[in-house]
């Protein structure tokens, strides 16, 4: 991949509606940003970051686009219901869809939270969506090299459970391919290797320091938020790789699939 930062152009996405999960901070808000500048209304979806969430959709409306900001809690079915109510109310359809939210590394959470939210959660929100999605709108799954090439690739012990649950994710996601592609709906799997400043990165390095160091020896460099966001939001627009994947970043140290 480039190391420059595409930039979609000013006005490319007048006129289209994309929801980005999990958007009011990290990779998710800067995903969203760059889609509001390219002229897109937004949906700004968070769990319990309500003030994030309303400053950035304030930021947004500067532009020139509306930004609906709904809560939701992406593992109970209500709430998700409730989130695409509101959308197809505001906007009537959807022509874009980030499934960026994630975790798993959160203390208190019940045992097997990493793959409702990884997995049950993404299928949950895509067929929430399936009503408003038409002949040309696109979903983009977020996910890591870690998550991604953990079959045949080891990750940190600290990070397996959540590794795993992302991939099994993806895997369910995948499997809707064929039905999303005859309603026209393409489908884009965006993964990159550990982002510098994102939560999860944070956790990881407090579970095991020295860990974003060494991967950041080991890659050459590692993207920050801002870059892996734009590549995520380029990936909503350009033409969808044959195998239905987008790398960003060193693959080297990850044995192929």
């Amino acid at each position: 991949m480039s190391e420059s930062t595409p930039l979609l152009a000013p006005g490319s996405l007048l006129g289209k509606t994309a929801l980005v999960t999990g958007s009011s901070r990290g990779i998710g808000a800067d995903t969203v940003r760059y889609l509001a500048e390219a002229g897109a209304n937004v949906v700004i979806n968070y769990r319990n970051k309500a003030p994030r969430a309303e400053k950035l959709a304030t930021e947004l409306r500067g532009l020139g686009v509306e930004a609906l900001v709904v809560g939701a809690d992406l593992t109970d079915g209500d709430s998700v219901a409730a989130l695409f109510s509101a959308i197809e109310k505001q906007f009537g359809s959807l022509d874009v869809l980030v499934l960026n939210a994630s975790g798993g590394m959160e203390g208190g959470m019940a045992e097997d939270y990493a793959l409702q939210l990884n997995r049950d959660a993404q299928v949950r929100v895509l067929e929430g969506a399936l009503p408003l999605l038409h002949e040309g709108s696109r979903v983009v799954f977020v996910t890591s090299h870690q998550a991604h090439f953990i079959r045949t690739t080891p990750t940190m012990p600290e990070y397996e459970p959540v590794a795993r649950s992302k991939r099994a994710g993806e895997d369910a996601l995948r499997e809707r391919i064929p039905a999303l592609e005859a309603q026209g709906v393409g489908f884009v799997v965006v993964s990159g290797d550990m982002i510098e400043g994102t939560i999860t990165a944070t956790l990881l390095e407090r579970a095991n320091p020295g860990a974003i160091a060494s991967r950041r020896e080991s890659a050459g460099r590692l993207y920050n938020v801002s870059e892996f966001a734009a590549e995520v939001a380029q990936a909503a627009v350009d033409p969808i790789p044959d195998d239905n994947t987008r790398l960003v970043g060193d693959t080297s140290a990850f044995a192929g699939e």
